[in-house]
Parts: structure tokens; sequence; C-alpha cells
């Protein structure tokens, strides 16, 4: 049987000023549909088989509670300017240290490039207007049994 993630709620405040930061990032606009409360927007990233859905309603967590989650990109440096060109606040590229993961507390995080720049170990990291937290991994080679 096949399963496939299609979306992931994301909390937020104000589904229009939410939506306008995602197309910022030059995301897909699927649909925007209800009012007020009930607004719903589903925005998907470029090339991406699962999108976010947006709106105040749509969970009990808080706007902005959402944390870690994660894009891949296959040029960790290319990936970083352009969200700095269309005016994101991205970090700086960092690594993972001390063969863990880092955390978006800021923990397990070394300055720069992975060593060798091994695929899944560099990143950046944003936040969305309602500080939902992101991350940008950068993989190159996936993992034996994971399809691209």
């Amino acid at each position: 049987m096949d399963m496939k993630l299609e979306f992931v709620v994301l909390p937020v405040a104000d589904v229009g000023r939410a939506k306008d930061f995602y197309k910022a990032l030059g995301w897909r606009e699927d649909i925007d549909v209800g009012e007020g409360e009930g607004r719903v927007a589903q925005m998907t990233p470029p090339r991406s088989d699962c999108s976010i859905m947006l709106g105040p309603s749509l969970t009990t967590a808080a706007p902005g509670s959402m944390q870690g989650l994660c894009l891949v990109v296959d040029d960790i440096e290319a990936a970083r300017a352009e969200l700095v060109g269309r005016g994101v606040d991205v970090s700086e590229v960092f690594h993972a240290a001390g063969g863990g993961l880092p955390l978006a507390n800021g923990q397990g995080r070394a300055p720069g490039l992975a060593p060798d720049r091994a695929s899944y170990f560099s990143f950046a990291s944003f936040n969305d207007p309602d500080g939902n937290g992101w991350f940008l991994q950068e993989v190159t080679t996936r993992f034996p049994g994971r399809l691209w």
C-alpha cells in the first residue's frame, strides 16, 4: 500500500500574511477558501509533493509553534542566497556538530558547511512571520533505500 504525506497543517494567526510570505518564497498557491476563522490556504514548495495548509482553526496549536520543518535542497548556499534575495532572514550555513543533528534551539551547531560537504549535514534556518521554524538541509546523495 502506498502512503504519501500530502500536507502539514501550519498554525498561523493571519492566513493572508502567511500566504504572502510563502508566495514570496516562490511557492505555488493551491487553494484559498473561506473567510475569517474559517479561511484556509494551501501552499506547495517548488517540485514538492507535500504542501502546507494554513489556517487559524485547523489545529489547536498556537501560531508559530511548529519547529523543525525541513526543506531539502541540493545546494544549500544557492538556496540560502535565493531566499535572502527574496527578503527572508536566513541564518548563515551551519553543520551538525558532534555527530548528531542540530536542534532548533541552536545546540549541536557549528558554523559553515559540513566537513567534506557530507550529504544531510549542512543546514540553514529561517522563520515565517508567525515564528514557525524551518530548516534548509542539503542532500546530494540519498541514504540507501530512500527514493529521490
